[in-house]
């Protein structure tokens, strides 16, 4: 039965997400077919979720194998949703293009076969060379991308128009063909305007990311050493003395704080492997020294342009599956290789503190949770610190990874939004969380901005990359959410 402080929470949880579902039904109904389709791909994404907590309010445990049944469950139908609204959306892309092209074929024909284009191509107004303007006008065609109209923006222009094909094939023809004109001296973007419609974005290259200078690599190398003093200060306090205080005992902290930067450096070894094989640049990491558990993480940013957004969701979720990957297994080796007499001893409140980290204790420790004091290998410390930066840095905000996989899976209105949702939760737990507050800080003044633009900003991730992305944020929220009293209690965690 629930506690009279459950009830009401559990009721408001149910409420939100049945209002979430019932908007997404009546936004999705004008869309037919289409819509219902990707209102039923949201619903089988949210299902496992509510089932989980729910089911864990109401004091029913899903162990890990019933968790990772219910994602692979939810990732299949997912799949097979999208496949059928792919489908569907190519049928209704061949209905638009024929009749188009049925309009365009008929009203060329009235003017005696001269198409019937607006054209608003000023040289007064574009800031392009009238030379340049007349080649990049050159690009399009009827069959790619149908240009009616022209407008000044930034050191270049905005061409809307009528998309006559797949985005990222569209795409892949215009920028072969504009470089093969201008060589690299232009960029084309593909992307929505405000009415939701595609636009084409040519600017020069000039405006490309600048590379790290060498003020910003000696700052990066300051925060590096930072980092790597903080995380053997983390360490000290750990094992109960102050390394400056007592900078006798440095080398005491040295195996934790190696374990902490360990998993700080594969982190940024997977962003920086999956940016080679896209052929992305990226700069050197700008690591966030923190006395509270070591590191924030760290700051990188792309230093070219990226292709699409398949590339920024590649990218983004790298670090944190190598880093999140790495920290499971020192987190799940630290429990098995717990003992009576390991060098920590927990109060089993501890394990409260997190669904994941709890769940995964009482697997494997089982009634040793019941005692007042838990003992554990230093490794479980080392792996919950490295869950804990994972998942802030997964947090759906700005230029963290989970802001970049949310803006590479649902674009940058919905990333906006997500920031500014993250913004306020982490405001209200500030109240009674400092780390909170450090990070909310830290967003707002470094990272809340969202990524730029994609080359390619159009054709959205495959339905695979969306599963690992929720998964990525499922795993996130169930690091940082903390288990009630009761609900420990149910569990065996506690007195």
């Amino acid at each position: 039965m629930f506690s009279s402080t459950e009830a009401p929470i559990i009721g408001i949880i149910l409420l939100v997400a049945l209002g979430i579902l019932g908007w997404g039904f009546y936004r999705a109904r004008p869309f037919g077919k289409l819509g219902i389709l990707a209102w039923l791909q949201s619903v089988v994404l949210m299902t496992p979720w509510l089932l989980f907590f729910g089911l864990f309010a109401a004091g029913i445990y899903i162990n890990i194998a019933g968790i990772l049944l219910l994602v692979v469950l939810s990732a299949g139908l997912y799949i097979y949703l999208g496949r059928q609204l792919r489908a569907a959306g190519q049928d209704a892309i061949l209905k638009q293009r024929a009749t188009e092209r049925l309009a365009a074929d008929s009203s060329a024909e009235a003017n005696n076969n001269t198409p019937a284009v607006t054209e608003a191509l000023k040289a007064d107004v574009l800031t392009i060379p009238e030379e340049d303007l007349n080649a990049i006008k050159g690009i399009f065609g009827i069959d790619t991308f149908f240009s009616t109209e022209a407008i000044a923006y930034q050191e270049g222009a905005i061409f809307k128009g009528n998309l006559r094909g797949e985005a990222e094939e569209v795409h892949d023809r215009l920028s072969k063909s504009l470089k093969e004109r201008m060589g690299d001296k232009y960029r084309l973007f593909l992307v929505e305007n405000t009415d939701k419609r595609p636009v084409v974005i040519v600017l020069p290259s000039s405006n490309d990311p600048r590379p790290t200078s060498l003020a910003q690599k000696s700052f990066a190398v300051i925060l590096l050493l930072a980092t790597i003093a903080t995380s053997i200060e983390t360490a000290g306090l750990l094992l109960n003395f102050d390394v400056l205080a007592n900078p006798e005992r440095f080398t005491e902290g040295l195996p934790i704080g190696a374990g902490i930067l360990t998993i700080l450096i594969v982190h940024e070894i997977g962003h920086w492997l999956l940016a080679r094989r896209h052929q992305v640049r990226l700069s050197w990491p700008f690591f966030l020294p923190a006395v509270q558990i070591g590191s924030f993480g760290a700051i990188t940013r792309f230093e070219s342009l990226l292709p699409n957004r398949k590339v920024l969701f590649d990218i983004a979720l790298a670090g944190p599956a190598f880093g999140g990957i790495i920290s499971l297994l020192m987190l799940i080796a630290g429990l098995l290789l717990s003992h009576p007499g390991s060098l920590f001893q927990l109060p089993n409140q501890f394990f409260q503190g997190s669904i994941l980290v709890g769940s995964l204790a009482r697997v494997v420790l089982g009634s040793a949770l019941q005692s007042p004091l838990v003992n554990v290998h230093p490794l479980v410390v080392i792996g919950w610190l490295g869950l804990v930066i994972t998942a802030l840095n997964l947090m759906p905000a700005g230029q963290l990874d989970g802001g970049r996989i949310v803006q590479a899976i649902y674009g940058r209105r919905t990333a906006g939004r997500a920031t500014i949702i993250t913004l306020i939760l982490l405001a209200l737990v500030s109240f009674g969380n400092a780390l909170a507050l450090y990070w909310l800080v830290v967003i707002v003044f470094l990272q809340r901005e969202p990524e730029r633009p994609s080359l390619n900003e159009i054709s959205e991730p495959d339905d695979a990359r969306a599963a690992l992305g929720l998964l990525a944020l499922f795993l996130m929220i169930a690091t940082l959410l903390p288990l009630t009293p009761g609900l420990a209690g149910r569990l065996g965690i506690g007195g």
